[in-house]
């Protein structure tokens, strides 16, 4: 009898065992599903069954119950149910080490690009099930920085000028962003292309974490980028969005960065200070004006040697924006060259007037909206041409000419070099140097526009102003090599 009990009882315990077993391999209903690949939503756990929707990468569902090999499932975007082959649906992790595992998840799916989607429901999810502490730690900060990464993915995929924001696979990755909070912005800035930009609020919340400093600036420079500007904005607006871009950067700590990652924030750093510069000044008295020191000063910080390939355009683009603001601050409103002068007046409506006088009477006027740099001019030996620096937009300089038409009493005209005959973009043309004889002149360009980046050291003809010879490089123009100004060759960054 006795033995009997014993083995009624190793029966029992047994069966609670594997009782408990297999509860613990069984689902517990509702449990929360991402899709990780765009599927069908079936009406039946049939691949046969009538098409309840298109789910796309990355949507959140809740898993109600399972049949073979489909889960049964409910939408409540759409509110609709249906069924989807459990090889097509990740279930999230819960329970005490659900963070850590999501958190894993989501490097391996940072890696992957097209994955953008699946990666902001991961990131979603392990905000959902971290703890206030993981959030303000180190994992928080790193799932801050993959959402953000992956927002600015998609923005870029849907900047391209063949892109189709409303149409296939981009079209369900902006609407699963949408879905987890992330709102972008659309500008068109040029003919045929839309530039998508996300709007940063996710790197606004990682500055208030405990992140390393690659994150940072990482979401530093995303907040700031200069193709997500508005164009539409007013000129208040942009001193504004300016100043507060400036904040941001200053919130990085470029010490401890790697020097890639310095040189970039450099270079963002110096076209803030040098659009902030012209702001300024373009709201001051006439003589007086916003100073580029600051823009020169981190401009000069960058390690041209330590630039990537892909940091290239980024830097060309930061030194034209320098350069065209580096005459901003001097205070001359004459300048006298003993044969002529120059003198700077205050003209209609905010205009600034440049007056050229022979002998004391005035010869040549011209006025403009833009900077007006005395400081830069330069007068030919043969006092019969001067060179004037003058900044009518943030990032673009014009050269002007004032030029003496042959004879003895012959008039001055006044001739306008831009960086390129193109639609204002980022650009310089400036003074380089006088060639003797008094029938040439030196210049440098530099512009982005339209599409198109170039860079050029040309030797111009002072009669047609034609361009006779040019190069990339000034070095393999003799002229530059003998004639070029020494001022020019010591303080203008074109020639880096």
């Amino acid at each position: 009898m006795r033995r009997f009990v014993l083995i009624v009882v190793a029966a029992a315990a047994a069966a609670v065992v594997m009782t408990r077993a297999d509860a613990a391999e069984l689902p517990v209903f509702p449990r929360a599903g991402l899709v990780v690949q765009d599927a069908p939503l079936r009406g039946a756990p049939r691949d046969t069954a009538s098409l309840q929707a298109q789910m796309a990468r990355g949507e959140a569902l809740e898993i109600r119950a399972e049949r073979g090999d489909h889960w049964q499932v409910w939408d409540y975007r759409r509110e609709r149910g249906g069924w989807l082959r459990k090889g097509q649906v990740l279930l999230v992790p819960r329970g005490d080490g659900a963070a850590t595992e999501l958190l894993s998840q989501l490097r391996l799916a940072r890696q992957q690009w097209g994955t953008e989607g699946l990666g902001l429901g991961l990131a979603a999810a392990y905000v959902q099930a971290a703890t206030p502490a993981d959030m303000a730690g180190p994992g928080g900060a790193e799932a801050l920085d993959a959402m953000g990464t992956f927002a600015e993915r998609i923005a870029e995929r849907a900047s391209t000028r063949d892109a189709r924001p409303t149409e296939g696979q981009l079209a369900a990755q902006m609407d699963v962003a949408a879905r987890f909070g992330l709102k972008f912005e659309s500008f068109d800035v040029e003919e045929g292309r839309v530039q998508v930009c996300y709007d940063g609020e996710v790197f606004r919340r990682l500055l208030a974490t405990a992140a390393t400093p690659e994150q940072r600036v990482r979401a530093a420079l995303a907040l700031t980028r200069p193709d997500c500007l508005n164009p539409r904005a007013t000129v208040r607006e942009q001193e504004a969005r300016d100043q507060w871009r400036r904040q941001v950067l200053a919130q990085v700590d470029g010490a401890a960065l790697p020097v890639h990652w310095r040189n970039r924030l450099l270079m963002r750093r110096a076209s803030v200070s040098a659009s902030l510069a012209f702001a300024q000044a373009r709201r001051s008295p006439v003589g007086a004006g916003g100073e580029a020191a600051p823009a020169l000063v981190e401009l000069a910080g960058i390690v041209p040697a330590e630039l990537t390939e892909d940091d290239q355009p980024a830097y060309n683009d930061a030194v034209m924006r320098v350069n065209a603001a580096r005459w901003l601050g001097t205070v001359n409103t004459a300048r006298d060259f003993g044969s002529v002068s120059l003198t700077l007046q205050p003209g209609a409506d905010g205009e600034r007037c440049v007056v050229l006088a022979e002998a004391g009477k005035p010869v040549a006027r011209r006025c403009s909206w833009g900077q007006v740099a005395l400081a830069s001019a330069s007068l030919n030996r043969e006092g019969r041409a001067l060179a004037l620096a003058v900044q009518p937009l943030d990032g673009w300089r014009e050269l002007w000419l004032f030029l003496k038409e042959p004879g003895r009493n012959g008039a001055w005209r006044i001739e306008v070099m831009p960086p390129a005959p193109a639609q204002p973009g980022l650009g310089v043309a400036e003074f380089a140097g006088w060639v003797p004889g008094g029938q040439q002149l030196l210049v440098a360009r530099e512009f982005r526009a339209e599409g198109r980046y170039r860079r050029s050291f040309e030797v111009v003809s002072l009669a047609n102003l034609a361009t006779e010879r040019q190069s990339p490089e000034p070095a393999l123009l003799g002229a530059f090599q003998r004639w070029s100004d020494p001022a020019w060759r010591g303080g203008s960054p074109i020639r880096r």
